[in-house]
């Protein structure tokens, strides 16, 4: 075995002979840094059983198909996000920010599991960030103290892989694999290739054993997960909590499933006792004040994969002091808010070139169904000529960049969420087909463009803002 001195980047792992202020695979700056990489010889990589993992080639038509069969672990929202459970060998990657409770999810999850799916098994939760006593206080607070569950403090990866071969858990917890380090293999825990080697051999194990594995990650500054991007590609799942930490809503999305859909969202909210799913996703505005009718404030329904969520969309069109009118929106894509503006502008003779636009999705919640388009309209129309939009009323459908209207999909799942929540009135581009007794409080109107949408809007008595 020998060792050779290379240069590598810490963001995205690219190798270099020579130092460079500049990686020439991501182009960051100042982010590659000195390490000493071993060379295995021929009979070193025979020795460590690096060619006996081969098989030979086999004919398509042959080949097995793998039964994904999912184990619920027991909160329905990370089932939802995990496509329906947990599979046999699936190797999970939960990154978010720090304090977002990716530990107190993980916890959690393996309460729920030694009590459900896994009830016959052991769990093991290696943690190496806290001690054995943090991690106690933590399920003490949670009320976690389930006899299956065991709890080790170490980074040493091959402490970990022989506790797992002694103890041979139903699932393991690494919490998280920036803090654990290869024995055989140079450099500070968390540097690139620590995370690629110590990833790589607790995948053969988990494969081999059938045991399906979380791996906790930190994410850097900028929201994107820390260390090589290769770590994405080992791992079967990628789950990213999303990183609103003013709201108490925590949102966990898919980037990556080989075993489910990744337009699935979990939705949480975080309490003194931890993390609650929010099984009802109408909830999240259930606070919200609809007894009276307010000036740039429209209502609709999007949807997140199979789940219909409630949006409320709150618009601001003010004079502007500046050279150039602010537009800042929150929640949604700031250039389909800007195409919309131009499409008003355009349509109906509106003059935002001297306003300041404000728009925000409120709830914490990023979403980029299209069929918010309307209710974005409605609320700018709204605030711009200060008409109050009745709480009763639900603004569904896509906008184009000519002003006309185009119904989404899933319109009468939409239209019946909206009547489930207490709306009257649906302003939708064309008449849904209405099967006898679907709708029975929840009256329809027609707007096939933003000119349809703007006469019905001036219909109603300007008003001031909560009057």
């Amino acid at each position: 075995m020998k060792l050779k001195t290379i240069y590598r980047c810490q963001e995205c792992g690219q190798a270099s002979p020579k130092w460079a202020g500049k990686c020439p695979g991501c182009g960051g700056w100042n982010t590659l840094v000195e390490e000493a990489e071993q060379v295995l010889t021929k009979a070193a990589s025979a020795a460590r059983g690096l060619t006996d993992f081969s098989e030979p080639a086999v004919k398509l038509s042959e080949a097995r198909a793998m039964k994904c069969e999912h184990a619920s672990t027991g909160i329905t929202e990370l089932d939802r996000a995990l496509g329906g459970g947990l599979v046999k060998g699936q190797v999970v990657l939960l990154a978010g920010p720090p304090g977002i409770g990716k530990s107190t999810l993980t916890l959690e999850s393996c309460t729920a599991l030694a009590a459900g799916a896994y009830a016959a098994g052991k769990i093991l939760y290696v943690s190496g960030e806290e001690s054995l006593a943090q991690v106690g206080s933590r399920a003490e607070r949670l009320g976690a103290r389930p006899d299956n569950v065991y709890l080790m403090s170490e980074t040493n990866l091959a402490r970990i892989i022989e506790e797992f071969r002694k103890l041979k858990p139903a699932f393991l917890v690494i919490d998280s694999i920036q803090t654990v380090y290869h024995p055989e293999f140079v450099g500070s825990p968390g540097s690139v290739g620590q995370i690629r080697e110590c990833a790589s051999e607790l995948l053969k194990i988990a494969k081999s054993a059938g045991t399906p594995l979380f791996l906790l990650g930190h994410v850097t500054k900028e929201g994107s997960l820390a260390g090589p991007k290769v770590l994405e590609h080992i791992v079967d799942t990628v789950l990213y909590f999303d990183a609103e930490k003013s709201n108490v809503f925590r949102v966990l999305r898919p980037h990556k499933n080989r075993f489910g859909p990744v337009d699935e969202t979990g939705i949480f909210e975080m309490t003194s006792k931890g993390l609650r799913p929010v099984d009802d996703a109408g909830l999240l505005l259930a606070e919200a004040d609809r007894d009276r009718a307010l000036a740039g404030r429209g209502f609709a329904v999007a949807f997140e994969g199979a789940r219909p969520m409630l949006a409320e969309i709150q618009a601001l069109a003010g004079k502007s002091y500046l050279p150039y009118p602010r537009r800042t929106v929150t929640g949604m894509d700031l250039n389909r808010a800007q195409m919309l503006i131009a499409a008003l502008e355009k349509n109906l003779g509106l003059r935002f070139d001297e306003m300041d636009v404000f728009a925000s999705l409120q709830g914490g919640i990023k979403l980029k169904d299209t069929a918010l388009d309307l209710a974005f309209c409605a609320a700018l129309i709204s605030s711009a000529k200060d008409i109050a939009l009745p709480p009763d009323c639900v603004f569904i459908g896509e906008v184009g960049i000519l002003g006309q209207t185009a119904s989404p999909g899933f319109m009468d799942r939409r239209l019946a969420e909206a009547e489930r929540l207490g709306f009257t009135r649906a302003f939708v581009p064309r008449q849904p087909k209405k099967d006898e007794g679907r709708y029975k409080t929840l009256r329809t109107e027609v707007v096939r463009d933003i000119g349809a949408l703007y006469s019905a809007l001036a219909g109603l008595t300007p008003a001031k803002a909560g009057k």
